[in-house]
């Protein structure tokens, strides 16, 4: 049967409406898994111990302690401002929807969690060691984090204000961050003793290994670039060997004014030590340079997916 052009070009306009729709539920539900995990560690093994690993939730446990009020309901209210500020430096509604989904999803977490975790547990948390404590508060709160960041959302907090200032200084976030969350550890040494504010920058460090683990992945393949002068002999083995493409292009050396060929090659972690083999084998006097890979897509590798 055939189809009318009409018919064709609306199926056609339809498909990027459905992949924008699956793309959003997508990101709500990692925003939203994301929060109550990040909540949960928080819950669990932050605020028993006073753990103010910096931003919001370092100040909302301040609050916390000194006035008894729920830490997730302060930290919702600070972050209500910050917010206004990211809606209009950031993004407008798009930023403000998935950050303030992120942020109540957090905040009603962490008080539902204060109030029933200690009755299922019988006790404020599962740990008394303060050291175990610091370690699953970043990798729990690590994770849930990093969901959050899979959806390209922002968890509200400092980070808003920080990439603020990074958009009208041009200040590096990483140097803004050590300043704030900095800051906030050290007021935590004056007021809960410096082994605790040793402890919360323990988890601050950990807590974004976990979140950058949990965005990116485990580095399971390699990038290795080959300077030879024998580029038809080594590439031949390395598809043969590795079963893996090849790139090529030539290139001179600023020292010798030579003019050589440069191979990219990319494998994974387990074909590394084969690959030297078959590069010292066949070009003894090749210059080789591996480097880490936090993904690979398409080709051989991962599929390339258009949400």
């Amino acid at each position: 049967m055939e189809s009318h052009p009409g018919e064709l070009s609306i199926e056609h306009s339809q498909r990027p409406s459905m992949r924008l729709i699956w793309r959003t539920l997508e990101q709500i539900g990692l925003i939203f898994s994301g929060s109550v995990v990040a909540a949960l560690g928080y819950s669990l093994f932050q605020i028993p111990f006073n753990l103010a690993a910096g931003g919001i939730s370092g100040i909302s446990i301040f609050i916390g302690y000194f006035t008894g009020w729920p830490e997730g309901t302060i930290l919702f209210i600070l972050n209500l401002p910050l917010m206004v500020l990211g809606f209009f430096h950031l993004g407008r509604w798009r930023f403000v929807a998935y950050t303030l989904l992120s942020v109540f999803v957090f905040s009603a977490a962490t008080d539902l969690f204060g109030i029933f975790l200690p009755q299922i547990l019988g006790a404020p948390t599962v740990t008394e060691d303060k050291l175990l404590a610091a370690v699953y508060a970043a990798i729990v709160t690590g994770i849930g984090y990093g969901l959050v960041y899979r959806a390209s959302a922002n968890p509200g907090g400092t980070a808003i204000l920080s990439r603020i200032i990074q958009k009208y200084t041009g200040i590096p976030l990483g140097q803004i961050y050590l300043y704030t969350d900095g800051a906030i550890v050290l007021l935590a040494g004056t007021l809960f003793g410096w082994e605790i504010s040793l402890l919360a920058l323990l988890t601050l460090f950990l807590g974004g290994l976990a979140s950058d683990y949990m965005l990116e992945g485990p580095s399971t393949v390699r990038a290795v670039t080959i300077v030879t002068d024998h580029p038809d002999v080594l590439a031949g083995a390395l598809m043969k060997g590795l079963n893996r493409g090849v790139s090529r292009w030539n290139v001179t050396g600023s020292y010798t004014g030579c003019t050589r060929t440069m191979l990219l090659c990319t494998v994974v972690r387990s074909q590394v030590e084969e690959l030297k083999y078959i590069v010292a084998e066949t070009d003894p006097t090749a210059f080789v340079v591996i480097g880490n890979a936090h993904q690979a897509l398409g080709s051989q590798f991962l599929p390339l997916k258009r949400r």
